[in-house]
Formats: structure tokens, sequence, C-alpha cells
């Protein structure tokens, strides 16, 4: 239908990503669970806390959303 608000959703499948880390990252990822834990009283697997942690450090990460934007900038202005 044609004039509705509401835009095509965005793709929400999770995408798996396999990946190596080195020994004292794992521990360091080991130790954030832990005190994940003791902080909210929940333990979550590593796995879990990783995709929020990424998206955290994407979200603040000022100098890469500037940059981020003048990809999409270029790359709508290539469509045209």
């Amino acid at each position: 239908m044609a004039g509705i608000k509401l835009g095509k959703l965005a793709d929400r499948l999770p995408v798996k990503l396999t990946i190596r880390v080195a020994p004292d990252l794992k521990r360091a990822l080991d130790d954030y669970a832990r005190v994940y834990e003791q902080v909210h009283g929940s333990a979550e697997p590593i796995g879990e806390l990783i995709p929020a942690m990424l998206a955290t450090f994407l979200a603040s990460d000022h100098a890469f959303a500037k940059a981020r934007a003048v990809l999409a900038e270029r790359a709508r202005q290539s469509e045209r």
C-alpha cells in the first residue's frame, strides 16, 4: 500500500559470527561476566554480553558515528 507512514522493517535476523581472541582477552571477558553477575544478580554467557558490549562501544564512538554518516551520505549520492 502506498502512502503508509511505516517504512519496510530492516532485517532483524541475528547473524552468527565466530571470532578468535587472545587468551588474555578471554580471561578479561570471563572476569567481566563475573562482575556483571555481581552487579546485576544474574549470570549471562559471554556470547550474550559481547554483542551488547560491542553495540555500546560503537554507540559511544563519536568519530566512528561521524565517519559512518559520511559513508552513508556517499552511498546515497551514488544511488542517485
